[in-house]
C-alpha cells in the first residue's frame, strides 16, 4: 500500500549525518544542537533511511523540553514515523505521546496549542485521538483566534476519520453553534468549510440564514461559499436559480479574487444573457484594474472562451476589451486585437476603427522602441476590418499611407499590401490612393515596399495625367542618368567609379530567396534596413532618390520591377495619349533608363553583377518596348490584374471555409427530451431564473449538451506490454495531455501464487522525465492491479518509454523474476496540430531556422496530389499553398506545410516533387524547425509513413 506523505523537506545526500552524532546531540543540554540534530533526523527519515532506538531517546530527552522550536520539530518527527505495526494496530509506545499531546492542548502558550492541533489534523489513528477529543473541543472556546481556527480544522479531520462519526457524533452541531458566535474571519472560514465537507445541509441553511450579510464576509469565507454553490448546483441543477442571485451579489465584493471566481462560476452554471453579461463586464473591469500582466492574459483567455460561446453578448463589450490596448505589453495587445477583430459588426465597426486609428497616431509620438511592432499589429487589424467592411477603408487608407516610409519594414509592407488590396476592392478610392501614393513614393526606403508600390502604380494608373505622373515620379526617384561614368583610360585599374557614393546601412546579399510556392530563386537583394541620408560628392544632385540608392546598392530585382512598371506605363500611354510624338518620347526615355540599369549590372563597379533572372526580365522589357503587339499588350495590361483578382477571390474563399470549419456543429438526438418554455410553471421564479431555464432548453434542443463518445479512440491507445504466455500480463492505456503523459497500466497475475514486492520499473529516452518513484505491490493469485505512472514532457520530439516488471513469488522470496516490457513510443503527432501563417512569415521563419532535415521521396504513389495529401494526413499539418496553385497537370508540385506544437514551436515542411518519365515520383521533403528534436522526429515520421503509403 502506498504511504501518504504530508511533509516534504529538501535533503542534501552529499553530507550524511551519523546516527551516533544525532543521538549524542539529542541527549545533551545544548538547545541549538538539539534543534539541529532533530532537523537532521527528520530529513534522514523522510528519505527512507532508519535510525534505530531514536524514538526512546526522543521520549526521554526531547519530550520534556519547553523550547517552542523543539516542540514544533518534535511534532514533525511524530508526524512522519510509523505509528502502527504491519497488521495496522497502533504501537504500544505511542501511548507515551498521548499525555504529552494532552498537556500541549492545555498549554498556556497559544502557539504550542495551535501547532499541536495542526498536528492532530494529520493523524489517522483513532486510538491516539480518542482520549484527546475533550481537549480539542475545549480549544474551540480559547481566547486566541489562532487556536480556535486550528481547533475547528482538528474537529473536521476527526469527523472525517473512518470511525469519526462515532468518535464525534455531534461534530457538525458543535461547529454550527461555534460559527454563529465566531467573529474571526479565518475561524469562520474553517468552520464553514467543515460544515461544507461534513454536513452540507447545515452549510446551506447557514448560508441562506445570513444571505444579506454575505457581502461583508471575509475573502476566504466567500471563496468557500462559491465552492459550495458550485458543488450544490452540479448535483442539483434545478435549484441553481437562487444560488445565481448570491453569485451576482458577490460580484460587488471588494476582493478581486472573489470577483474573478464569481464570474467563472456564473459562466459555468448559467447560460442566461443577464448572467453572461455580468460575467463579461466583471472580466473587463479586472482587465483594466489589474496591473499584473499574467492576470490580464488569464482574463483575456476567459473573455476569448466567452466570445466562442456567447458572441452576441461579447459584441456589446468590444470597446471595453479594446481599452486593454493601453497596456504596453505586446502579448496582451495581440490577444486583445485577436478577440476584438472577431467581434466587429456593422454597428460597432466605426467605433473600433476610430479607436485603432487613435492608437496608430499614438505610435508616431511615442519613443518606445517597440512602437514599430505595435504599429504593424494595428495595421493588420485595420486591414482585417477594411476587408470585412469595405466602407471603412476610405477613413483609414490615407492615414496608413503616411507609414509607407516607416523604418519598420514589416509594418510598411503590411501597409502597402493593404493599399494594394483596397485599391482593387474599392474602385471609388482608386484615384485618391494613386494620387497619394505618387506624392509619398519618394519616402519609401525599403526595396520590398518599393516593389509592391511600383506594381500598384503600373496597374492602377489609368488616365493620361496619372500615367504621366507615374513616369515622372519614377524618373525623379531614379535621378539623372547615367548611373556611373567611365574614368580615364588605364588598363589593370578600376574601370569605373560611381558618381554618387551611397551612405546606406543596406548590405548586398546573394542568398536564395524563398518564393511563395516554396521554391528557391536567386536574387541580389538589399537587406531592408533603414537608410541614413546619403552623402553628397562633387557633381551629384542635391538629393538622391530612393530607387537610385537601392539600385546602386546592387538590388537588381527592384531594377527589374522598375523596368516592368515603366513598360506597363508606356503601353498604357499608347492607349490614352493621342500624340504619337509624346508616346515615342516616353518610350525612348524608358528605354534609356532600362538600358542604363542593364549597363550598371554588367559593369565592374558593383561587387556583384546582375543576376540572370533580373537580366532576362529587363531584356524582355526592352524587346517589348521596341516591338509591341496586341497579344503581348493584353497579357501585360489585363492578365496581371486578372491574376491578382483571382488571388484575392481565392483568399476570400479560403477564409470563408475556415470560418465554416470553426463553426460548431451540434446535433440533438432524436429521442432527447425537450421542455417547452411556455408550458413551464413560472410561480416564484425571478427573471434571471426564467432566462436560465430558456437557455438550457435551447442548448438541449440544439445538442450542445451532448458529447461525442471517445471509446473507439481509447481502444486505439491501449498498448500490450507483455506476452500472453508471461506469468504477469500487462497493458497500458496512454493519455497525452500537453505537458503530461499518464500511463494507466493494468497488471494481471496469471499464476496460482501470490506475487510479492511487484514493482513496475520504467525508464525514458528523449525529453521525458518520470515524476514519481515506483511503488511495491502484493498481487494475489489471478488478481489484477491498476498502476498509474506520470511522465513530464519538455519538448516536441519522439520519446521512448521502456522498462520491466520485477517481483518475488511466495514460494521463493530470495529469487527476483524480471519481465521485460515492450517499448512505448510517444508519437510526435500527439504534440503538433495544424496551424496557419502568412506566406511572408513562413519565408522569414524558413530563413531563420537552423535545423533542416532533408528526406528523399520514396513512394509507390504515382500522383503528385495523392502523395501530398498522404503526407498532410500522416504529419497532421496544414497545407498553406492554396488549392488553385496546385491545380493542373504539369508533372511538378511544390507546397508548404505548417504546424505548431503545444510548446509553441513551429514546424515547417516544403514538399517539392517531380514526375519522372517512368511515372514514378522523385524529389525531396525538407523539414525546418528551431529545435533539432522536432526536425528529426518529423523526418523519421515522414520516412516511415511514405514507405507505408505502398
Amino acid at each position: 500500500m502506498e504511504k501518504s506523505c504530508t511533509l516534504v523537506v529538501h535533503f542534501d545526500k552529499g553530507t550524511p549525518a551519523l546516527a551516533n552524532e544525532i543521538k549524542e546531540a539529542l541527549e545533551g543540554n545544548d538547545v541549538a544542537a538539539k534543534i539541529d540534530a532533530l532537523k537532521k533526523a527528520i530529513m534522514i527519515l523522510l528519505n527512507g533511511e532508519t535510525i534505530p532506538q531514536l524514538f526512546i531517546t526522543i521520549i526521554r530527552y526531547v519530550l520534556p523540553s519547553e523550547d517552542h522550536t523543539i516542540q514544533k520539530l518534535l511534532l514533525l518527527y511524530l508526524e512522519i514515523i510509523d505509528k502502527t505495526d504491519s497488521r495496522g494496530k497502533v504501537l504500544p509506545e505511542m501511548i507515551l505521546i498521548c499525555q504529552n499531546l494532552r498537556n500541549n492542548l492545555q498549554h498556556p502558550n497559544e502557539y504550542i496549542r495551535g501547532v499541536t492541533l495542526r498536528f492532530l489534523c494529520r493523524l489517522n489513528e483513532s486510538e491516539i485521538i480518542e482520549p484527546l477529543i475533550p481537549s480539542i473541543l475545549s480549544n474551540l472556546e480559547h481566547r486566541h483566534p489562532f487556536v480556535r481556527r486550528n481547533a475547528v480544522l482538528a474537529v473536521m479531520s476527526v469527523y472525517k476519520l473512518p470511525q469519526g462519526e462515532q468518535l464525534l457524533d455531534s461534530g457538525p452541531e458543535i461547529v454550527d453553534k461555534f460559527l454563529s458566535t465566531e467573529q474571526d474571519p479565518s475561524s469562520k472560514r474553517n468552520a464553514f468549510l467543515m460544515l461544507f465537507s461534513c454536513s452540507q445541509d447545515r452549510a446551506i441553511s447557514y448560508l441562506f440564514a445570513n444571505i444579506d450579510r454575505i457581502i461583508d464576509w471575509g475573502e476566504q469565507l466567500q471563496m468557500v461559499v462559491l465552492e459550495l454553490i458550485r458543488k450544490v448546483c452540479r448535483n442539483n441543477k434545478g435549484e441553481k436559480g437562487k444560488y445565481i442571485k448570491i453569485i451576482i451579489s458577490l460580484l460587488n465584493a471588494p476582493s478581486t479574487a472573489v470577483i474573478y471566481e464569481c464570474a467563472s462560476t456564473l459562466v459555468s452554471l448559467s447560460s442566461a444573457p443577464t448572467a453572461i453579461r455580468a460575467a463579461a463586464s466583471t472580466y473587463c473591469q479586472l482587465l483594466l484594474s489589474q496591473s499584473d500582466n499574467n492576470v490580464k492574459l488569464i482574463v483575456l483567455d476567459r473573455l476569448n472562451e466567452l466570445k466562442t460561446s456567447n458572441r452576441e453578448i461579447m459584441v456589446e463589450m468590444v470597446m471595453d476589451v479594446l481599452r486593454a490596448l493601453s497596456t504596453p505589453n505586446h502579448d496582451i495587445r495581440r490577444k486583445t486585437l485577436d478577440i476584438a477583430l472577431e467581434l466587429i459588426t456593422p454597428r460597432n465597426i466605426d467605433e473600433v476603427v476610430m479607436m485603432l486609428k487613435k492608437e496608430v497616431v499614438k505610435t508616431q509620438s511615442g519613443e518606445n522602441e517597440k512602437n514599430g511592432e505595435y504599429r504593424q499589429m494595428l495595421v493588420q487589424a485595420i486591414h482585417t476590418c477594411a476587408i470585412k467592411f469595405p466602407e471603412v477603408a476610405s477613413t483609414v487608407v490615407h492615414l496608413l499611407m503616411d507609414f509607407l516610409g516607416d523604418t519598420n519594414v514589416a509594418s510598411a509592407m503590411d501597409v502597402v499590401v493593404f493599399v494594394r488590396e483596397i485599391i482593387e476592392t474599392n474602385p471609388k478610392l482608386r484615384i485618391s490612393i494613386i494620387t497619394r501614393l505618387l506624392d509619398t513614393f519618394y519616402q519609401i526606403r525599403a526595396a520590398r515596399v518599393c516593389s509592391c508600390a511600383l506594381w500598384i502604380i503600373g496597374e492602377y494608373c489609368l488616365s493620361l495625367s496619372e500615367v504621366e505622373s507615374g513616369i515622372a515620379t519614377i524618373k525623379q526617384c531614379l535621378g539623372d542618368l547615367p548611373f556611373y561614368t567611365i574614368t580615364e583610360e588605364g588598363d589593370g585599374q578600376e574601370a569605373s567609379k560611381p558618381i554618387q557614393q551611397v551612405n546606406s546601412t543596406t548590405v548586398s546579399s546573394r542568398r536564395p530567396a524563398i518564393l511563395a510556392d516554396g521554391t528557391y530563386a536567386t536574387q541580389s537583394a538589399a537587406l531592408e534596413t533603414a537608410m541614413s541620408p546619403p552623402t553628397l560628392v562633387q557633381g551629384s544632385l542635391s538629393s538622391i532618390g530612393n530607387l537610385r540608392s537601392l539600385i546602386l546598392s546592387g538590388d537588381f530585382f527592384l531594377g527589374a520591377v522598375v523596368a516592368c512598371t515603366l513598360t506597363k506605363l508606356v503601353l498604357r500611354l499608347e492607349e490614352v495619349q493621342t500624340s504619337k510624338a509624346e508616346v515615342n518620347k516616353a518610350t525612348t526615355q524608358a528605354l534609356l533608363i532600362i538600358v542604363s540599369m542593364l549597363q550598371l549590372g554588367q559593369s565592374s563597379i558593383l561587387p556583384h553583377p546582375i543576376d540572370n533572372d533580373s537580366f532576362d526580365r529587363i531584356v524582355l522589357c526592352i524587346r517589348l518596348l521596341c516591338n509591341t503587339g496586341d497579344e503581348i499588350r493584353k497579357i501585360w495590361l489585363q492578365s496581371c490584374r486578372q491574376s491578382f483578382v483571382k488571388m484575392l477571390a481565392d483568399k476570400q474563399c479560403r477564409e470563408t471555409e475556415e470560418i465554416k470549419a470553426k463553426a460548431q456543429i451540434s446535433n440533438a438526438q432524436p429521442d432527447d427530451l425537450i421542455d417547452f418554455y411556455h408550458l413551464k410553471s413560472r410561480k416564484g421564479m425571478s427573471q434571471l431564473e426564467l432566462e436560465d431555464e430558456v437557455q438550457d432548453d435551447l442548448k438541449r434542443a440544439t445538442g450542445e449538451f451532448t458529447k461525442d463518445a471517445d471509446d473507439a479512440n481509447k481502444l486505439n491507445r491501449i498498448l500490450q506490454l507483455t506476452g500472453f504466455s508471461d506469468p504477469v500480463y500487462a497493458e497500458a492505456y496512454v493519455t497525452v495531455h500537453h505537458y503530461d503523459i499518464v500511463l494507466d497500466v493494468t497488471v494481471i497475475n496469471r499464476t496460482k501464487e501470490t506475487l510479492q514486492n511487484l514493482c513496475l520499473e520504467l525508464a525514458t529516452m528523449g525529453d521525458l522525465k518520470l515524476v514519481e518513484r515506483p511503488q511495491n505491490y502484493t498481487l494475489a493469485p489471478e488478481s489484477s492491479k491498476q498502476i498509474k505512472a506520470n511522465i513530464k514532457v519538455s519538448s516536441t520530439e519522439t520519446g521512448v518509454i521502456f522498462g520491466n516488471i520485477v517481483y518475488e513469488t511466495s514460494s521463493n522470496v530470495l529469487e527476483r523474476t524480471v519481465i521485460v516490457l515492450n517499448d512505448i513510443h510517444i508519437d510526435i503527432m500527439d504534440y503538433i496540430s495544424p496551424a496557419s501563417c502568412a506566406d511572408v512569415a513562413f519565408r522569414t521563419m524558413w530563413a531563420e531556422f537552423e535545423w533542416e532535415n532533408k528526406v528523399a521521396v520514396n513512394t509507390v504513389l504515382q500522383d503528385e496530389r495523392d502523395f501530398l495529401n498522404h503526407i498532410i494526413k500522416s504529419t497532421n499539418m496544414k497545407c498553406l499553398t492554396p488549392p488553385s496553385a496546385l491545380e493542373g497537370d504539369c508533372g511538378f508540385l511544390a507546397a508548404n506545410l505548417y504546424a505548431k506544437s503545444v510548446f509553441g514551436e513551429d514546424a515547417l515542411v516544403n514538399v517539392s516533387i517531380e514526375k519522372q518519365a517512368d511515372g514514378k515520383l522523385s524529389g525531396y521533403i525538407r523539414i525546418r524547425s528551431k529545435t533539432q528534436g522536432i526536425a528529426l522526429s518529423l523526418g523519421d515520421k515522414i520516412t516511415l509513413k511514405q514507405k507505408g503509403a505502398a
